[in-house]
């Protein structure tokens, strides 16, 4: 008697193997890009609440995200890297010229791989989306902007 396995036996536990990959791997991809999205969405409100908190202590609200990181005490830390980079998502406050309005942005790095949607928060809280993950240029474009459900 032999021992071991034949051709076809190892054939078919490799093309379930590849069935199961094919199945669970969009999944995994779809799942990522919802965490993505999410935590720039968390990470937009904390940007928000500390430009409030920026804003009441100075005469206006930040030009850049290091007003509120490079503070005495920080108002913030949002731990991003050199590029403003977040899972998947470059932050920015986009100045607004005017010292009783705020815009703040997160865009992901690679539309379909990182995000697919960019948001935006002004001085009012409210999460905005657009759904094709363009750069939101400036506070008219993101007011025009649906908001985010959450």
């Amino acid at each position: 008697m032999r021992k071991g396995f034949t051709l076809v036996e190892i054939m078919i536990v490799v093309a379930i193997i590849a069935l199961l990959a094919a199945i669970a791997i969009p999944s995994l991809l779809r799942a990522r890009l919802t965490a993505n999205e999410s935590a720039a969405q968390g990470t937009l409100q904390s940007i928000s609440a500390a430009a409030q908190s920026f804003r009441s202590a100075n005469p206006s609200y930040p030009d850049v995200l290091n007003d509120l990181e490079g503070a005495t005490p920080p108002y913030i830390t949002l731990g991003l890297d050199a590029n403003s980079q977040k899972q998947g998502y470059t932050f920015s406050i986009v100045n607004t010229g005017d010292n009783n309005t705020s815009l703040a942005t997160s865009v992901p790095a690679t539309v379909g791989v990182t995000g697919n949607r960019s948001f935006c928060v002004a001085e009012d809280g409210v999460i905005r989306a657009d759904a094709n993950g363009a750069a939101i240029a400036d506070r008219a474009a993101c007011m025009a902007l649906s908001p985010v459900q959450q």
